[in-house]
């Protein structure tokens, strides 16, 4: 049975940085996307990045270009997600995501507080 693990979060003073991590259990060539979501207290989960397994292109929301950077550590089957530059607005819960065609397996969640 798939399981994911995340670490990485805490609070982290606006401006700051923190590095994500999501390790999966196994892992299997019907990953076609990794990705990390958020979800703020009161708002829908929203989708911050994506890597591909395939060919290794990225996504990034408009909130968070030029400020996240998703990688991947084949070998730990690892994803990673740096976030620079934080902001208040991007206090939320991180949720690692890993799709096949036809499930999603999720990470149990790690809190990303940025406050001054």
């Amino acid at each position: 049975q798939l399981r994911f693990v995340e670490s990485g979060g805490g609070l982290v003073q606006p401006g700051g940085s923190l590095r994500l991590s999501c390790a999966a259990s196994e892992w299997t060539s019907d990953f076609y996307a990794i990705g990390w979501f958020r979800q703020a207290p009161g708002k829908e989960r929203e989708g911050v990045s994506c890597i591909s397994p395939s060919d290794g292109s990225t996504w990034y929301a408009d909130s968070v270009k030029a400020r996240f950077t998703i990688s991947r550590a084949n070998a730990a089957n690892t994803v990673y997600l740096q976030m620079n530059s934080l902001k208040p607005e991007d206090t939320a819960a991180y949720y690692c995501n890993f799709a096949t065609p036809v499930d999603y397996y999720w990470g149990q969640g790690t809190q990303v507080t940025v406050s001054s």
